[in-house]
């Protein structure tokens, strides 16, 4: 178990610097928004989704909207049931428990590291923890270290941290493409989106907009190929 928890996390440590930039624009929006090191510091361990923390700290304000986060959060992180049925075979003599403990330490960073392990036929689930690991350490150093310099930037726009939240989301589509069957349910989720801002107050545009670009999915002849 050791040496897997070990070999996991030496094998995610090149991916894990990329985290530790990444987490570091997210340590500095955070500081502009007032939220302390310690709020920081718990959102990392509870929450540990780098896309879903981004959207948190652009919706923190003085009232919290906390139901919108939620929807908000579980929209974008739905993915993770897709993660977590591809990595089944390795929890196959795992409790429940064990499952549910492993599974907070999984990112996409350390999934694709334990992917290409597993698929050399030596990946384990230790091996998938010691990467969860290095990546959680390394991502709380980046956001710890981006919220000191927070501090001292006082005009984020003009080095461009205003534009990491659209920077982040962008790449984070590119990513999710899957070819011209993805336009219209993407057009479609658009519009919604648009639309639900003009009539919507604060940002439940996103979960509107994310809900309608699903549904459009699942529509033969506009998001899935019809049967031949």
């Amino acid at each position: 178990m050791i040496y897997q928890l070990k070999k996991g996390a030496v094998a995610n440590l090149p991916i894990a610097a990329s985290v530790g930039v990444y987490g570091s624009v997210l340590g500095v929006l955070a500081a502009q928004k007032s939220i302390t090191w310690l709020e920081l510091l718990v959102m990392n361990l509870s929450v540990f989704a780098g896309s879903a923390q981004f959207v948190m700290v652009d919706m923190w304000g003085p009232h919290l909207p906390v139901l919108e986060m939620v929807f908000a959060v579980l929209i974008i992180n739905l993915r993770y049931l897709l993660i977590g049925a591809s990595l089944n075979p390795l929890f196959k003599k795992s409790s429940i428990t064990q499952k549910s403990f492993i599974m907070h330490f999984v990112a996409d960073e350390n999934w694709a590291v334990t992917m290409a392990e597993y698929r050399k036929g030596t990946a384990t689930i230790w091996f998938l923890l010691g990467g969860g690991l290095c990546v959680m350490s390394v991502w709380c150093f980046g956001t710890m270290i981006g919220h000191q310099l927070g501090a001292v930037i006082k005009r984020p726009e003009l080095w461009a941290f205003d534009f990491a939240f659209a920077a982040v989301f962008t790449a984070f589509a590119v990513n999710m493409w899957r070819g011209k069957e993805d336009i219209l349910p993407w057009i479609g989720a658009a519009v919604i989106a648009i639309l639900a801002e003009k009539f919507f107050p604060g940002k439940w545009y996103i979960i509107i907009g994310g809900l309608g670009g699903a549904i459009l999915r699942l529509i033969p002849g506009v998001g899935r190929k019809q049967p031949k």
